[in-house]
């Protein structure tokens, strides 16, 4: 049965955003985007045609302080993402921002002090949190098959950076801030899983792979990481490499991977084994994981990959703003990645450990 459409949605920027273009071909949202912007003309009028979108701008406040618009969907380069964050809620709507969140324990500071005054649903698009082979591994975790963690790891391996970098010269002309823009993928990957980050050290690179990116600019990094809990983790971050053998979705070296080791058994990638009660005498236990090709169903329409994570929290940001709940990835949640990721560079600069901020 098809939902009537009570809320309107703003998208600003179509390469990512274009995603969340696609409710509107969908009866199960009960959300429509009623206006887009981008800075690149051909890109608005194809999206605008081929969505049926009432309204485009090439200005993004065009699109934001609307009387139709109850959703501003932020798509844009991470230096602009506050500037817009703040608009937008000052104008009393609903955010949902791609990662990163913001580019500054500041920003995160002040964006969670923004929408707790006007009082405004926040969701940050972490589309790891969204995927289904992902989905399934937290599952299994949560169900105490693998025990107490004794140690974990998330990787965020992306080769190929010189696609990365013709994507998007703003990437390298800014540049692109590669801890925030990057090691937000695993680090928050880690605390869905395990919470607040006390302290972090963390080792910082340079790469000549694409001479485009400022050769003074680490974009390779290692990082260490120390929870409330005390449970030791890591984080590789690798954006100046080249192609990993296999592939980004292979056992290899998957670009989002993530394993926990417990006390019953192992989380490794798109697998685990475990023995029950972690007796040494039981059966091992094997699961493998859906792929990240693995479609899902709207409608009777099958995606994959950041389409079916856009399209997820959408839907979720529909049910927080109609039943008044708070979103998986809110802006506190939000907030605490950037305060360890603003650590991460502190421990590069200074060589010392460093403790993460967290009282949002």
């Amino acid at each position: 049965m098809a939902q009537e459409k009570k809320l309107g949605i703003s998208v600003i920027g179509l390469f990512m955003g274009r995603n969340m273009l696609y409710v509107n071909r969908h009866d199960s949202f009960r959300c429509t985007v009623r206006t887009i912007c981008d800075t690149i003309p051909e890109r608005l009028k194809q999206n605008k045609d081929e969505f049926k979108i009432p309204f485009a701008s090439t200005n993004w406040e065009d699109v934001v302080d609307r009387d139709d618009i109850d959703i501003v969907g932020i798509f844009t380069p991470d230096h602009l993402h506050f500037p817009m964050i703040k608009k937008a809620l000052e104008a009393g709507k609903h955010v949902i921002c791609t990662k990163p969140m913001v580019i500054s324990i500041e920003e995160a500071k002040e964006t969670v002090a923004l929408v707790r005054k006007y009082k405004r649903k926040f969701l940050v698009g972490q589309t790891r949190r969204y995927v289904r082979h992902h989905q399934e591994a937290k599952d299994l975790y949560d169900s105490g098959k693998i025990g107490k963690p004794l140690f974990a790891e998330a990787n965020y391996v992306h080769g190929d950076i010189w696609n990365v970098l013709d994507r998007g010269a703003w990437r390298y002309e800014v540049p692109q801030d590669i801890i925030y823009g990057g090691a937000c993928h695993p680090i928050d990957h880690l605390r869905w899983y395990f919470g607040d980050i006390d302290e972090v050290f963390a080792y910082g690179a340079t790469s000549p792979v694409d001479l485009r990116y400022p050769q003074d600019k680490e974009m390779n990094f290692l990082i260490s990481l120390k929870f409330k809990s005390g449970l030791m983790a890591r984080v590789l971050l690798a954006t100046g490499i080249h192609t990993p053998p296999g592939g980004h979705h292979t056992d290899i070296l998957p670009m989002e991977g993530f394993s926990v080791f417990g006390t019953y058994g192992n989380i490794v990638n798109y697998h685990a084994v475990y023995r029950e009660e972690g007796r040494h005498d039981a059966p091992r236990q094997e699961v493998n994981f859906s792929r990240t090709e693995a479609v899902e169903d709207f409608d009777g329409k099958e995606y994959s990959g950041h389409l079916m994570s856009v399209l997820k929290y959408v839907m979720e940001m529909e049910e927080c703003i109609l039943q008044d709940k708070q979103p998986l990835i809110n802006e506190v949640e939000g907030a605490k990645v950037i305060s360890a990721c603003s650590a991460c560079w502190e421990s590069v600069k200074t060589g010392k450990a460093i403790k993460v901020f967290n009282e949002f």
